[in-house]
């Protein structure tokens, strides 16, 4: 992928996982089929990472995705390969090799615009109580399956931070 993969004037990379079980194998290809069976033009997300940690782009950064009810324009959709345990329940299910490439995704899309956020899908649920925090029981989904402000928080701030943490 070359660099201009990464360029960008979105807020928020949005994290989501493909909601199968780590021993199921989900390609970008059945993500795909999937997608366009609910009558969408394509993939839904901008980028779309394998459990060996392969990236892949899906919709280009200049079109909005289809990952977020409401919350598309001006949010880039990043999905892992995973997210339930074998008994399909929710889980973190991140390889280090997708954490690795995340990572090093986010890092491209913050050098791009580094005023961008990371958060979760569940992250847009409603605050149905009005405390201003989105709480685990109302979350409308558990996607992704893990609190990705507290696990990605590094790339929440700002990118001097970022590079001097990373030794650059």
């Amino acid at each position: 992928m070359n660099n201009n993969n990464f360029k960008h004037n979105r807020h928020t990379a949005v994290m989501h996982v493909s909601a199968t079980k780590m021993s199921q194998d989900y390609t970008i290809e059945d993500c795909k089929r999937y997608h366009k069976s609910k009558g969408w033009s394509d993939i839904g997300y901008h980028f779309y990472i394998e459990k060996d940690g392969t990236l892949h782009q899906g919709r280009p950064l200049d079109k909005n995705g289809a990952h977020v009810s409401g919350f598309n324009s001006g949010t880039i959709g990043i999905c892992t390969e995973g997210g339930l345990d074998e008994r399909g329940v929710p889980k973190d299910t991140m390889t280090d090799l997708q954490r690795l490439t995340v990572e090093g995704l986010l890092l491209s899309l913050k050098i791009e615009n580094p005023k961008m956020k990371v958060k979760g899908h569940r992250d847009y649920s409603p605050d149905l109580n009005g405390n201003n925090v989105i709480e685990k029981h109302e979350f409308l989904k558990a996607c992704p399956c893990y609190d990705a402000q507290e696990k990605f928080k590094v790339f929440n701030g700002d990118l001097e931070t970022i590079l001097k943490k990373l030794g650059k």
